[in-house]
């Protein structure tokens, strides 16, 4: 893998750790800024759905723009808003702060996916995705506690206050290694790219991701009070899990990045049952210590080994549109996942069976997401029927 690859997945390590380290620190912010936790957790929801906006509207403003200049404009903006988050006096503030930060992570995951793909052959273009995505799985293993135990010992604000500089640390490494485009983008007709992106393969694939993160979010959100309220654990406890949680986002992955190269809707079956099964059995799973830190681990391998197939199934089926805007898109429909995921995980909380039940409303998410994908097939099959009789 080249080592431009590398430069994507430092950026991609420090949107990782600006999305879910206030995952870890929901309970110091409820206190700090007087909400309740399900309040907090809309912090998370309000950085997905700002995701979703910005998606499409950087995605089109930036789209005869060279990519290395993109990227690095977005890792300014990125930059910016983890400032504002470490100086927000005010929830209202501190959503606000979230908001803009959220703008560029959707088209530097777009962007970079376009850019790793041209990095490689044809045959390891997943392979080259899951490599930028594992920036997103380091951040979990080293960030997440790294931030969650920094914001427990001086405070939440000096975590945003960290993650400020990686920021400027990984803009400096994409500006010296990802090198210059040879041609300037071509320039899309956003009226074919929308037509595209409508196609019944590419919206079924959106609702699939949609649906197999929103059942992740839903317990990963409010996985620091799970940890506390239910398993026993102490607050100290919580970022060593979460490394165990980062330690299996890396190994699933890479491992869905491989099954993807190798047949794409098999790895997406497979991640999807897998996932489903391992939000089921961890309803019980939080009642034991040690069964508690084995599923964290398994909760992130089932995860992320979606990513990769996921968003090559997108990219495949939005053939004809944009590749910045079908691969951005699929970001933002992980967000919106996301989005969703917490909320639902909120209202179980506050006006459902409670906080242990959280991972059992969560599977319903991927299981709805596996009957998706069986009518995206049967439909992939019903449309190349005809073609193949002719």
């Amino acid at each position: 893998m080249p080592l431009a690859l590398y430069a994507l997945t430092a950026g991609a390590f420090g949107i990782g750790v600006t999305e879910f380290v206030i995952m870890g620190l929901l309970i110091d912010v409820s206190q700090d800024l007087n909400v309740t936790i399900a309040m907090a957790g809309l912090l998370i929801s309000g950085y997905a759905l700002g995701v979703v906006v910005g998606a499409p509207l950087l995605t089109a403003l930036t789209s005869r723009w060279p990519r290395k200049s993109v990227l690095i404009g977005l890792m300014a903006i990125f930059t910016l808003g983890n400032l504002a988050c470490a100086l927000a006096p005010t929830y209202e503030l501190l959503m606000a702060a979230r908001l803009l930060t959220a703008l560029a992570h959707c088209t530097f995951f777009g962007v970079g996916s376009v850019v790793a793909t041209n990095l490689v052959a044809p045959d390891k273009k997943a392979t080259a995705i899951a490599v930028m995505f594992t920036g997103l799985t380091v951040a979990n293993i080293l960030g997440v506690p790294a931030g969650t135990w920094l914001g427990q010992q001086f405070g939440w604000r000096t975590t945003f206050w960290a993650v400020t500089a990686i920021g400027i640390l990984a803009l400096a490494i994409i500006a010296a290694f990802v090198p210059k485009d040879k041609s300037a983008p071509e320039a899309s007709d956003w009226r074919a790219d929308l037509r595209a992106m409508a196609r019944g393969p590419v919206l079924l694939g959106l609702a699939m991701t949609v649906l197999g993160y929103g059942g992740v979010f839903a317990v990963f959100t409010y996985i620091a009070p799970a940890l506390t309220e239910i398993t026993g654990f102490s607050d100290a406890a919580v970022s060593p899990v979460l490394l165990v949680f980062g330690g299996g986002l890396v190994l699933g992955n890479l491992l869905g990045g491989k099954l993807a190269d190798r047949n794409i809707v098999s790895a997406i079956f497979g991640t999807l049952i897998a996932l489903t099964l391992t939000l089921g059995l961890m309803t019980f799973a939080l009642h034991d210590k040690i069964a508690a830190i084995v599923f964290a681990g398994l909760l992130g391998a089932t995860a992320f080994a979606t990513v990769a197939p996921l968003q090559i199934w997108v990219l495949q089926k939005a053939e004809g549109a944009g590749q910045s805007l079908a691969s951005s898109l699929n970001i933002a429909a992980f967000n919106l996942g996301n989005a969703i995921g917490a909320w639902a995980g909120g209202m179980t909380i506050e006006h459902g069976p409670g906080l242990a039940y959280t991972p059992l409303v969560a599977a319903a998410f991927p299981l709805a997401a596996i009957a998706i994908t069986v009518v995206a097939l049967r439909s992939e099959r019903s449309r190349l029927t005809p073609a193949a009789a002719e």
